[in-house]
């Protein structure tokens, strides 16, 4: 049997075998200890020990129960760090101590007292190199072993934890450390050697690194999307700590990696909030949130109960989707002691009563009006559905809240509100001037608009899609190599959106700063390169994830816009300007929606689209659609359960 398979051997045995042979191994090198102390010391490989033979026997005796005590033998010889290297001088400190105190009661003979400072540095050595021994050469054999390979980036205090919890994870191994400060590079931390982030190129090939770990959790995020970018190139999958917030809370460690978040490319340097606004219309006020268990619903709900409403009612028509996100904000009240009632109520917008029985119940301060079906081909295949949730379930929600006496509704729209060329754009502009129209009425109630484009991460964003795809070994379905959207993180969105509410003071139309525009393909080609994979393609033929293009969906354009006029108003605040939009007087809003909502009763889907291109702006559909409209035969009236003559 080789070194190497006696090793591996010695691994594989139980805990206490293993303590067993190590505390029988130090038994041997104490005793060795002493005898090479008196071969020194006389410089003899042959020493008269005289009363020193004592020393050879009393040694074991008296360092091992020290060695116990310290807890030498609970620790893990291949995940040992510097805490070790002190129980061990502690260990051999007392030791010696001792042993000149029985010398020195036993009036013990022939011994030079040089023995015992010569003896404290030879036990050190020789306890303390066997177990460094069995940890590299553990390390080594992992390393050849097929694990793979890893380099951490940050040799902080992060990163060093990140290092100590892979050790326990018998897939992984630590190779180097990358950071950007110059003093660390050449030092080695608990047996792993620092280099500049630059020498990381030229360590893939020999040190087989596959994955890049980033243990930065304070960094700046301008700093940090440079990391990443730099990263980018290179065929490594990168992966990264959680936020220093969520280390800081508890809710992760250190060791929960996650993928690259796309927004940490596309994202922006967050701006500072404006704690007034924030506070204005959710501080001591209660609040609801419709659509509580969708993708901005559910963040406006984290950022709102840590605003400290009297109470935050989450109204939402998925019992999942509510349950979820009922039991999260649960578990945050109780994790960040907050004392903020949480009430779930299950209903649709579309149901007047639920809503105003919400409202009154409740006597809600603040409506987010978040509730609406998003998906643009989904809605593209189900229109009357669409127009009846968006359309009719905002009229419905606006309608209870003026009723109820809310002070602040604010309704999220979408970019694709815009010179729509989809029902679900075209809904979500309905939606608007319904809330436009209903703000010319005299009443309590402020209504406000906010508009923005995608987020990332959201249901229906390409991101999840993506990764799942690259999950699968892909392709990645590009609609169009042209296509370009707008991206915003939903935290950003949630924040901005309470913000914009808390300025409005009637019927304005929010619109976001929603950064630079994003061409998917090139969101698409990096999320490929940050899995640490490649593109297939004509000019890379031995790649592993190719990009077909799948054409425009039912309703979609290449670009979206945020305006219908020209030239927005800013506010307070540097992310919020206000759309100075046309509308139609509150008269004609029910003029219009009267003749709707008859249209969607009859199923009347050529009517419906006369009346969407009459008065939505720019509204461009073909009114193609594979919902063909029902016969007179079957067409059966459903009234709804508001009247539309009226705004009560």
């Amino acid at each position: 049997m080789d070194i190497g398979a006696y090793f591996y051997n010695l691994l594989t045995l139980s805990r206490w075998q293993k303590r067993a042979i190590m505390l029988g191994a130090d038994v041997v090198l104490l005793s060795l200890a002493v005898w090479v102390s008196f071969a020194l010391r006389l410089g003899s490989w042959q020493p008269t020990l005289n009363d020193g033979l004592w020393l050879v026997i009393v040694a074991p005796l008296l360092t091992i129960p020290l060695f116990i005590t310290l807890g030498l033998y609970r620790a893990v010889i291949r995940f040992i760090g510097g805490q070790v290297l002190v129980a061990l001088v502690q260990g051999i400190t007392a030791s010696t101590a001792l042993l000149g105190l029985f010398t020195f009661f036993f009036e013990w003979e022939g011994i030079p007292r040089s023995i015992y400072p010569i003896y404290w540095g030879t036990a050190f050595l020789l306890i303390g190199s066997s177990r460094y021994l069995i940890r590299h050469h553990y390390q080594t054999t992992r390393q050849r072993s097929g694990h793979t390979q890893i380099a951490i980036y940050g040799a902080g205090e992060s990163g060093i934890q990140l290092a100590a919890a892979l050790e326990g994870m018998p897939e992984y191994h630590v190779s180097v450390f990358l950071d950007d400060n110059p003093t660390l590079h050449k030092a080695v931390i608990n047996g792993i050697r620092v280099y500049p982030p630059q020498a990381l190129a030229e360590l893939l090939e020999p040190l087989n690194i596959r994955q890049v770990l980033l243990a930065m959790p304070s960094v700046s995020h301008l700093r940090r999307r440079e990391i990443i970018q730099s990263l980018e190139t290179l065929p490594v999958h990168v992966r990264t700590i959680p936020e220093l917030s969520d280390l800081v809370s508890g809710q992760l460690s250190v060791a929960e990696l996650r993928e690259i978040g796309i927004d940490e490319l596309l994202g922006r340097s967050p701006v500072v909030p404006q704690a007034e606004l924030l506070s204005k219309c959710i501080t001591h006020n209660a609040v609801m949130v419709t659509g509580a268990g969708g993708s901005i619903g559910s963040e406006l709900c984290r950022q709102i109960i840590r605003l400290q409403p009297t109470r935050l009612v989450l109204f939402e028509s998925s019992e999942f989707a509510l349950y979820q996100i009922e039991q999260e904000l649960l578990s945050l009240c109780q994790h960040e002691k907050l004392s903020v009632p949480v009430i779930p109520m299950l209903g649709s917008v579309q149901d007047y009563q639920r809503v105003e029985e919400a409202l009154s119940q409740h006597s809600i301060h603040t409506l987010y009006h978040a509730a609406a079906y998003k998906h643009v081909p989904m809605v593209e295949h189900n229109p009357i559905e669409g127009l009846r949730n968006n359309v009719f379930g905002t009229l419905r929600a606006a309608q209870a809240a003026r009723a109820t006496g809310v002070r602040h509704f604010t309704l999220i729209s979408t970019d694709k509100a815009v010179r729509p060329t989809n029902v679900m754009g075209a809904s979500k502009r309905m939606a608007e001037l319904i809330l436009q129209g209903l703000a010319q009425m005299p009443g309590e109630t402020i209504f406000s608009m906010v508009r923005f484009g995608n987020v990332l991460g959201s249901s229906g964003s390409v991101v999840p899609l993506f990764r799942e795809q690259i999950r699968k070994g892909g392709p990645l379905t590009v609609t169009h190599p042209g296509i370009i959207r707008y991206f915003m993180t939903i935290p950003e969105a949630a924040q901005l959106v309470i913000q914009a509410g808390a300025m409005a003071q009637g019927g304005e139309v929010f619109v976001l700063d929603m950064g630079e525009p994003v061409k998917i393909l090139d969101l698409a080609k990096r999320m490929i390169h940050l899995s640490g994979l490649s593109i297939l393609d004509e000019t890379n033929p031995t790649g592993d994830i190719p990009i077909v293009f799948s054409g425009l969906r039912p309703g979609e354009k290449l670009y979206e816009e945020l305006l219908i006029g020209e030239n927005p108003q800013d506010t307070s605040h540097p992310r919020i300007f206000m759309a100075r939009e046309d509308c139609l007087s509150w008269q004609d809003v029910m003029k219009m929606l009267d003749t709707l909502e008859t249209e969607c009763r009859q199923r009347n889907l050529p009517s419906i689209f006369r009346l969407l291109h009459k008065h939505i702006h720019g509204f461009t559909h073909p009114g193609n659609t594979p919902n063909a409209p029902m016969k007179n035969t079957e067409r059966r009236v459903i009234p709804f359960p508001v009247k539309l003559e009226g705004v009560a």
